[in-house]
């Protein structure tokens, strides 16, 4: 079955095909840890997770080499520094460790490889060499500037006018540029930054500029061409513009062959904005929500499109999960067959991961289950538990989900015993009282000869 991709480059749904099948290699950029990640970054990290686990089935795991890269040296975090006075490096640790822990919870898999930029300081200062001595980058006041004009398909993934390209340009301002567009590939040092933010060059002592970081790091872990460079639709200009024009100036090849992009999140149908306070992050949110009832709900339209985060989604997420586990839940005693993930949900997902179609298929298993008879559950069951990993869903045991979170479970938990406790003393008011409050909270009570347990319902 052919896997297609909207390429961004082409503006076109094309089959993947990879330079070398038996290494398939994709990168997709990371964050910079100087705070918190909201939850528009967790967007990319669970879509393009889909991918990694489809290329692996269709590969082979050892086949695929998947990059996500971690910036720990930028102005933001210098900035973090200084208004802390924490140090650089237990800024990016912290906030390293948080972001790795939240994406885990959303189910992502480890990637590959999570180069750090500060590792990979002397790949980049080759590549800058390289476009100084090949004409495409010079010295200025601030540093060392890529010189736009000598690339002349420059702009070519974004599409963009001159004009725009100019007014959009994110560098420092430096009188010594050639052209309005020119951007920074290495930054100068500025009075008080703090030592572990500088590093010596050719060039003088300063720090990369934004861009180079990944080009470099994708070339040091991936090589200097790559099958799939992947990221959200705000990186497409200037991130991702200026790192095909660093590479492929330097290395005289493509940098990657398929570009991919997720569409934007709002929130409650407003971007998300520090200024009206709406910015959502991860790691708050896991507090109230289970990480796969948000990883379904970052699923829930395709990847390309935009995505409104509201209560309603993650609900909606919440009883579709439900309804999932709870088929599972009635097949429990069924041993599932050992098959890969269903035809349907493969097409779905080859045709530019096309994850609301999987989820529906998904869904229709969920209902031939509740139909089936028990010698059709073992087919069933193993279908959707592939089509499940698949998709990084269905990764608890039924009976866990049905209980909820942990600290509440334990709450319910402590009711049922007191309601069993007061079965024994005859005390038959107490525990049609408890029966009533748990079943006011959706738990049903299911006395049997071993003992009282509950599920939610």
């Amino acid at each position: 079955m052919d896997l297609r991709l909207t390429n961004t480059l082409t503006r076109e749904k094309q089959v993947f095909s990879p330079m070398n099948p038996q290494r398939v290699t994709m990168y997709v950029c990371g964050p910079t840890v100087y705070s918190y990640a909201h939850i528009g970054n967790a967007r990319p990290p669970v879509v393009f997770d889909v991918l990694f686990r489809l290329l692996r089935l269709k590969y082979g795991a050892d086949h695929v080499v998947y990059a996500a890269n971690i910036t720990d040296v930028d102005d933001k975090i210098i900035n973090a520094a200084a208004e802390t006075g924490q140090p650089i490096g237990e800024i990016t640790a912290l906030y390293e460790q948080i972001y790795r822990e939240d994406m885990a919870a959303l189910g992502v898999t480890e990637p590959t490889f999570r180069p750090h930029a500060t590792e990979h300081i002397e790949g980049m200062i080759e590549i800058i060499e390289t476009l100084v001595a090949k004409g495409h980058a010079y010295k200025g006041n601030a540093g060392v500037q890529f010189h736009v004009p000598s690339m002349p398909d420059y702009g070519k993934l974004s599409r963009q006018p001159r004009d725009e390209i100019v007014a959009g340009a994110r560098v420092e301002v430096d009188s010594a540029k050639r052209d309005p567009a020119d951007f920074a590939l290495w930054k100068l040092a500025k009075p008080g930054e703090p030592k572990e933010a500088r590093w010596e060059s050719p060039f003088g002592e300063g720090r990369p500029g934004w861009h180079i970081e990944c080009s470099a790091m994708a070339k040091a872990v991936l090589g200097e061409t790559i099958d799939i460079h992947a990221g959200g639709l705000d990186l497409i200009f200037p991130h991702h513009e200026n790192e095909i024009a660093q590479s492929e100036c330097a290395h005289g090849k493509p940098m990657a062959r398929y570009w991919l992009h997720n569409g934007f999140l709002s929130i409650d149908s407003e971007k998300m904005s520090k200024s009206i306070g709406n910015v959502k992050l991860v790691h708050d949110l896991l507090q109230h929500f289970d990480g796969e009832t948000m990883r379904l709900a970052l699923l829930s339209a395709h990847y390309r499109q935009p995505l409104d985060w509201t209560e309603a989604l993650l609900t909606q997420s919440k009883a579709t999960l439900d309804r999932l586990y709870n088929a599972l839940r009635r097949m429990k005693d069924a041993e599932a067959n050992e098959v890969d993930a269903p035809d349907a949900v493969l097409a779905a997902l080859c045709d530019d991961l096309n994850t609301p179609q999987a989820l529906a298929e998904l869904s229709a298993l969920a209902t031939e289950a509740n139909k089936s008879a028990e010698r059709d559950w073992p087919r069933i069951k193993g279908e959707m538990l592939a089509a499940g990993r698949l998709l990084g869903l269905l990764q608890r045991d039924p009976d866990d989900w049905a209980r909820g979170d942990a600290s509440d479970a334990q709450r319910i938990d402590d009711l049922v015993a007191a309601r069993v406790a007061a079965r024994r003393a005859k005390d038959f008011a107490e525990a049609d009282r408890i029966r009533k409050q748990l079943a006011a909270e959706g738990i049903e009570i299911m006395d049997g000869p071993d003992g009282s347990t509950w599920r939610r319902v």
